[in-house]
């Protein structure tokens, strides 16, 4: 069996991160091995929510790991809170990353054209360096605009997709894949380049008028653990994106949708068959 290593926060009610990660990837049967960087009494979308940091704990626990000769398939980050914990995750990557395994990254820090709150242009910076150590990276336009230094547009063209991939290329040489890419009227999904065929991948699906947290970790999840499971970065990013598009148009039908997350757990059955 495959094992991978995830950091990400965890959120005791809200569905995004390690509440995500760790049931999806390990359905698809992916020994998922966990590595919370804060523990949050719900996710950020809530009011008055705790948060407990846990970036103290990702050096003694590592080094732990290391003691026991525990190795990894793939390491998988997501959210990170601080430049710190950035820091962190290179050591980590040094430690358990090796020519037998690949490191996927999902630098979460923005959208629609606008850093989170938590973040600024340093940050930005900081999760580049993070990016350059990784073999995929997943980010939005917006983060992809930020990590490059180009200019954000809501409205555009193939030409400034692909512009943006090449230049994420320059930080990391492997597989960058942009999500949220609509290249037709009521379509969406991702475009890929891969730095060592020089080749494109572009897969669109239908755009569902809704939104959600934490479809972005959906997606991630499910992409590194297709992969994991012996598909084709192009298959599982295509797996991930029709996934995600059903599991979103699953939770619609629902008469008590929860406007916090989707309901994953309601169509993981039909993403095992798959």
């Amino acid at each position: 069996m495959k094992r991978l290593l995830t950091v990400q926060d965890i959120s005791c009610l809200g569905k995004c991160s390690l509440t995500i990660a760790l049931p999806v990837i390990s359905a698809l049967g992916v020994e998922t091995v966990i590595l919370p960087t804060a523990v949050l009494s719900t996710h950020t979308m809530f009011k008055n929510f705790t948060c407990k940091d846990l970036s103290d704990q990702i050096k003694p626990i590592t080094e732990h790991w290391r003691n026991e000769g525990v190795a990894f398939d793939a390491i998988y980050t997501g959210y990170l809170g601080t430049a710190e914990e950035i820091d962190e995750m290179k050591e980590v990557f040094k430690t358990f990353g090796n020519k037998d395994n690949f490191i996927f990254v999902d630098p979460v820090m923005a959208d629609n054209g606008r850093l989170y709150p938590a973040f600024d242009l340093a940050y930005a910076k900081k999760n580049a360096e993070l990016c350059a150590a990784a073999d995929i990276i997943v980010p939005n336009i917006t983060e992809a605009a930020f990590l490059t230094g180009s200019e954000y547009k809501e409205e555009y063209g193939e030409d400034y997709i692909k512009d943006l991939l090449k230049k994420l290329s320059g930080i990391c040489p492997g597989i960058c894949v942009l999500t949220g890419v609509s290249l037709s009227e009521g379509m969406t999904g991702l475009m890929g380049y891969d730095g060592k065929t020089k080749e494109y991948y572009t897969y669109q699906n239908r755009r569902i008028n809704a939104s959600y947290h934490g479809t972005g970790d959906l997606f991630s999840s499910v992409f590194v653990g297709s992969m994991l499971k012996g598909k084709d970065w192009r298959e599982a990013a295509k797996t991930a994106a029709d996934y995600t598009a059903h599991t979103i148009e699953v939770t619609l039908k629902n008469p008590k949708k929860p406007w916090y997350g989707v309901d994953f757990e309601a169509t993981l059955p039909e993403l095992i068959k798959s």
